[in-house]
C-alpha cells in the first residue's frame, strides 16, 4: 500500500486530476479555457438561443471544474455554432370528416457543431481535441410557444453535458 501511495505521489505532476462529482479528467497543467460565442446558424432562429447555449456551456464548466474561463489566450478553446433548430411531428392524430390530420406530439431538436482544441496536448497522438456535432431533442404536445424556453433549457442541459463529457471525460 505504501509503495502505491509513493508511486502516485511521484507520478502526480504528470497525471491529470479527476473531479469526483463530474467524472472529468482534466490535465493538471490546464488552467484556462476560452468559450467562444455559439452563433445561431439554423434556419429557424430563436432570439436568445445562442446566448442561452453559450452561457449554459460556461456554467457547466464553471460549476464542475477549476478552469478559469478567459477571453484571450487559453490552454483550451471551445467554439462552434448552432446548426439546426427543428420542430417536427412525431405522432399524428387522425381527424374526422377528411380534415387534415394534426400532430399528436412534436419534437424540438437542436444540433450544435463544436470544435474543442486542447493546446496543451497539440501534436500528441492521444490529443483529446475534436470537431463534431451534438444533437439532442425533447418531445412535447400542444403549442410550442408556451413550452419553447423550457424545452430549450432542457436540451441545452443535455447538450452541454455531452460536450463536457466528450472534452473532459473522454467517453
Amino acid at each position: 500500500m505504501l509503495i502505491i501511495v509513493i508511486g502516485l505521489f511521484l507520478l502526480g505532476p504528470s497525471c491529470s486530476y479527476s473531479l469526483k462529482l463530474s467524472g472529468a479528467s482534466i490535465p493538471a497543467n490546464m488552467k484556462t479555457i476560452r468559450v467562444e460565442f455559439f452563433e445561431n446558424n439554423a434556419q429557424l432562429v430563436v432570439n436568445n438561443l445562442s446566448t442561452n447555449f453559450t452561457e449554459a456551456l460556461k456554467t457547466r464548466i464553471r460549476n464542475t471544474t477549476k478552469l478559469a474561463i478567459v477571453q484571450g489566450d487559453a490552454d483550451a478553446v471551445m467554439s462552434g455554432a448552432i446548426t439546426d433548430y427543428n420542430i417536427a411531428p412525431v405522432s399524428i392524430n387522425a381527424t374526422a370528416n377528411n380534415v387534415a390530420p394534426i400532430a399528436g406530439a412534436s419534437r424540438l431538436t437542436i444540433t450544435v457543431k463544436v470544435k474543442y482544441e486542447n493546446f496543451l496536448e497539440k501534436g500528441k497522438k492521444d490529443n483529446d481535441s475534436f470537431d463534431e456535432s451534438f444533437t439532442k431533442y425533447q418531445d412535447f404536445s400542444g403549442d410550442i410557444n408556451t413550452q419553447e424556453q423550457t424545452l430549450i433549457t432542457a436540451i441545452n442541459k443535455q447538450l452541454t453535458e455531452d460536450i463536457f463529457n466528450k472534452a473532459f471525460a473522454n467517453w
